[in-house]
C-alpha cells in the first residue's frame, strides 16, 4: 500500500498539468459563446431593420452585413466544435493517465498522442477564432462605411 502512495501522488502532479490546461479551454469556450450570443442578437436586429428601411443602398448593405454575419456564425461554430474537442483530448490524456496507473498498463505513447492532438485542436481553434475576429473587424468596417 505504501508503495501506491507516491505513484498516486505523482499521478496527481502529472494530472494536474492538464486539468489547467482544461480550465484554460473552459474561459476560451466561454469567450466564443458570447461571442456567438452577440452575433446572433446583431443578425435578429438586421433583420427586423431591413424591414423598416426605405434606402435601397442600406437595405442591400444591410443584407450584406447578415451575410457576413451568418458566415462569422459558422466560423465560431467551428472555433467552439474544435476547442471542445481539444477539451474531450485532454479529458481523455487524464483518465489515460489513472486509468493506466490503476491497470499498470504502459499508456505513454497514447497519453501523447491524445496530447498533441489535443494542441493541433486548440491550435485549429484559436486560427478560427482569428478569422471570425477579422470577420468581425470587416463588419464593422463595413457598417461604419454605410451610417
Amino acid at each position: 500500500m505504501n508503495a501506491l502512495i507516491p505513484s498516486l501522488s505523482q499521478l496527481i502532479e502529472f494530472a494536474v498539468a492538464p486539468v489547467f490546461l482544461l480550465t484554460g479551454i473552459a474561459g476560451f469556450l466561454n469567450v466564443m459563446s458570447s461571442r456567438l450570443g452577440r452575433i446572433s442578437d446583431r443578425v435578429r436586429v438586421a433583420e427586423r431593420q431591413i424591414h423598416t428601411l426605405s434606402d435601397p443602398h442600406i437595405v442591400e448593405s444591410s443584407k450584406k452585413e447578415i451575410k457576413i454575419l451568418w458566415r462569422r456564425v459558422k466560423v465560431i461554430n467551428w472555433a467552439i466544435g474544435l476547442c471542445v474537442a481539444s477539451g474531450l483530448m485532454v479529458c481523455t490524456v487524464i483518465m489515460a493517465l489513472f486509468a493506466g496507473s490503476l491497470w499498470l498498463v504502459d499508456l505513454k505513447t497514447p497519453v501523447v498522442a491524445l496530447f498533441i492532438l489535443a494542441m493541433a485542436f486548440l491550435i485549429s481553434a484559436l486560427l478560427v477564432f482569428l478569422l471570425e475576429v477579422k470577420l468581425a473587424t470587416k463588419t464593422i468596417n463595413m457598417v461604419r462605411t454605410i451610417r
